[in-house]
């Protein structure tokens, strides 16, 4: 959390452009049929892991995973260091009542916070061009997308290099959560990686398809990768393949 803060704040007082993405089990597996949205994670200068499956999953694997960064705080973190260095946000997505409601309990938290601007994400595609304007005209130092996948990626796919924003994060759902119309799992819940399962409790019809769904596939993927990697080494070992050697990347 300290070094995604630190490099946003980095590239906000430098005015050089840095995309930051959240992954989690969901994204992941839709990476796998969306190339626009594949394509954006591997086109983000970060990606931080958004959900305790991905973090489980990698140490599985072997690669160095420090912590999961969930996207809501890094976003309550990212405001709050708006307010101390005077950076300008922008928030664009949501429903007209949601993000006035996110806007105002961002003020409450932070007194001297001033933003750059604010628009809901119910503008058509011919509205676009005068959405992009007004972003760019607001000089906001950093861009928080509350849009879903894959509007949000296709949105900054065609418009990424004309929006003059050095920080840009979408943040899925974390409007709501920000002006209270959704509830967070309780700490525990989250220490313990079931989130989704939270969500399923709150939104059973639109979600537990959707969560039952992504996390056999992600099972899937998951015990593939390590079957291979088991076969990898093996073979490696005996002369078949290279043996891995160096920091993994990617």
């Amino acid at each position: 959390m300290t070094e995604t803060v630190e490099v946003a704040c980095a590239a906000m007082r430098r005015r050089q452009r840095v995309q930051h993405v959240a992954l989690n089990v969901a994204k992941f597996v839709n990476m796998r049929f969306d190339p626009v949205l594949a394509a954006d994670v591997a086109s983000s200068d970060i990606v931080g892991i958004d959900g305790m499956g991905v973090v489980w999953a990698a140490r599985a694997l072997g690669l160095p995973v420090k912590a999961r960064v969930a996207g809501v705080d890094l976003l309550t973190e990212l405001l709050a260091a708006c307010g101390r260095e005077g950076f300008r946000p922008y928030f664009l997505g949501a429903t007209p009542a949601v993000l006035q409601r996110a806007v105002q309990c961002s003020r409450e938290r932070s007194p001297s916070l001033v933003f750059a601007g604010f628009r809901d994400g119910y503008f058509t595609k011919e509205q676009e061009a005068d959405v992009v304007r007004e972003i760019r005209a607001s000089a906001a130092d950093c861009l928080f997308i509350g849009m879903p996948t894959p509007r949000k990626e296709r949105f900054l796919a065609a418009h990424r290099d004309e929006l003059g924003v050095p920080f840009i994060m979408g943040v899925g759902g974390s409007f709501d959560i920000l002006g209270g119309t959704v509830r967070r799992a309780p700490p525990r819940v989250q220490q313990f990686g079931l989130e989704w399962l939270y969500r399923i409790y709150q939104e059973p019809r639109r979600m537990w398809w959707r969560y039952a769904k992504t996390n056999a596939l992600f099972a899937g993927i998951l015990m593939k990768a390590l079957v291979r990697q088991r076969l990898g080494v093996a073979s490696g070992s005996n002369g078949l393949l290279p043996p891995r050697t160096g920091s993994v990347g990617g």
